[in-house]
């Protein structure tokens, strides 16, 4: 009887250690699994942010065009005051250059003794 009592108490004591060695086992799974789990997340939260930088990125490289083609254009504008004036300058410098023609022709007409017509 006591074998048998002794025997009893080992198959329980295995049991109870076979039980706690399957919990261990499905404890470790079940960590293995949220690892992973946890990595696959971190990869497409990776993944996502990479995305978000590089649209950023790309955001920021259209805004330098932008920036860079409205430089253009306000040179250009520049440009065309700058020739706008260039041409004022000529229109005012014929016109100085009419008036010392006809302020030189009113001096030949006097020295001829004529009377300016002007």
């Amino acid at each position: 009887m006591e074998s048998e009592g002794a025997e009893r108490e080992t198959r329980g004591e295995r049991e109870k250690r076979s039980e706690r060695v399957r919990d261990v086992g499905e404890q470790g799974r079940n960590a293995g699994e949220r690892g992973r789990d946890a990595a696959r997340e971190g990869e497409r939260r990776g993944e996502r942010e990479r995305e978000i930088e590089s649209d950023r990125e790309r955001e920021r490289a259209r805004e330098r065009e932008r920036e860079r083609e409205r430089e253009r254009e306000r040179e250009r504008e520049r440009e065309r005051e700058r020739e706008i004036e260039s041409e004022r300058e000529r229109e005012r410098e014929r016109e100085r250059e009419r008036e010392r023609e006809r302020e030189r022709e009113r001096e030949r007409e006097t020295r001829r003794g004529g009377q300016w017509r002007g």
